[in-house]
């Protein structure tokens, strides 16, 4: 049995972000504190407040150091449409937190972050209210990595630290941070704490399109484009969910629709073909220096009934990629190059 599209109307999903300003940001012991703003990190809601000077002057990297070194937290306050507890499920999205964060909202956990380049889910329902206070507690990661290359016996895991004229962290491979915030030999030390990326919270009673990826696929025998969209959702109503799938690519005068079933669970997913319309000229995606870096907008639009449906929209991106591993003359090796739509091109 599955709720089909003449299922009726039920409400649309609902997003509201909480980028921008409105934030505030304060050390361990509350001795420094700051505005600050979405996406961000400490540094730069400290240099906007005055609190420091240009970071990259002289050696201000060495001077800044106590703020890689302390603990800081962001904080604020949000209001949410008054009817937010009738709904079936209410998430916090975290696209970017950098990095070891613990986040409350109404002074209860909801989750813990440890990756900067995961986008965190988090399950609100029982805590969010119209009126609510949110904080990400950010460890030092610094302390962090220390932390957990201590834990670490078994065998050693070199580099333990930079060179020392780097003036830079130690033990960088033990979080999954920007490796080069803790020094490189073309720049400065600046492990940096704060949410990078949109920061939302998302309600829906059926079902979300939480995700959406894209892949461009080109056929050297037809010389023809296609792209597979793979959506995710999350499915919170009891039965399976059959409806109508749109993706739209405007731009290249392309369209198609599919029915599709999704599963009750917070991972059904599902991936469709579309062939890009050969009447239609596509444009590539080349790197910096060698052309254009053109992109085409794709929304995937979900139908479950004439006024229920969930849009999503990304950017696309035409280009093909090759790795060229041929005999070099005069070598026992291999060359080792890439072609980038056919041209080679010299990767630095």
């Amino acid at each position: 049995v599955c709720l089909r599209a003449e299922a009726g109307p039920a409400r649309r999903p609902e997003v509201h972000s909480l980028r921008g300003n409105g934030w505030k940001i304060r050390n361990g012991n509350g001795s420094v504190s700051a505005e600050a703003a979405v996406p961000g990190s400490a540094h730069t809601a400290l240099l906007s407040a005055g609190t420091i000077q240009d970071p990259y002057y002289r050696f201000n990297d060495h001077v800044y150091r106590w703020i890689a070194l302390d603990n800081w937290t962001y904080s604020r306050t949000f209001t949410l449409p008054s009817d937010v507890s009738k709904w079936k499920k209410v998430n916090l999205v975290c696209d970017g937190l950098d990095t070891v964060a613990t986040i409350l909202i109404n002074n209860i956990t909801v989750g813990t972050s440890n990756n900067m380049f995961s986008r965190y889910t988090f399950d609100a329902t029982d805590v969010i209210r119209e009126r609510n206070f949110i904080e990400v507690r950010f460890l030092s990661a610094v302390s962090y990595a220390a932390q957990q290359s201590a834990q670490h016996s078994k065998y050693p895991v070199p580099p333990a630290c930079p060179p020392v004229q780097q003036r830079g962290e130690c033990h960088v491979n033990f979080i999954r941070k920007e490796q080069c915030s803790f020094s490189w030999d073309w720049g400065p030390s600046f492990p940096t704490q704060g949410i990078w990326k949109d920061i939302r919270i998302e309600m829906y009673d059926i079902c979300h399109l939480t995700y959406l990826t894209a892949t461009t696929i080109y056929d050297e025998k037809t010389r023809a484009w296609s792209v597979e969209a793979e959506s995710f959702f999350d499915v919170v109503f009891p039965k399976p969910i059959e409806g109508e799938l749109m993706v739209n690519i405007p731009t290249l005068q392309t369209q198609q629709s599919y029915k599709i079933i999704l599963e009750n669970r917070e991972d059904s997913r599902s991936k469709v073909k579309l062939d890009i319309n050969q009447d239609a000229s596509v444009d590539l995606w080349w790197p910096n220096g060698h052309g254009n870096q053109t992109g085409y907008n794709m929304t995937v639009t979900f139908t479950i009934s004439r006024e229920h449906y969930i849009e999503k929209s990304i950017m696309i991106y035409f280009r093909t990629v090759e790795l060229i591993q041929e005999a070099v003359s005069g070598s026992p090796g291999l060359s080792f190059y890439f072609k980038i739509n056919g041209v080679p091109i010299f990767l630095k």
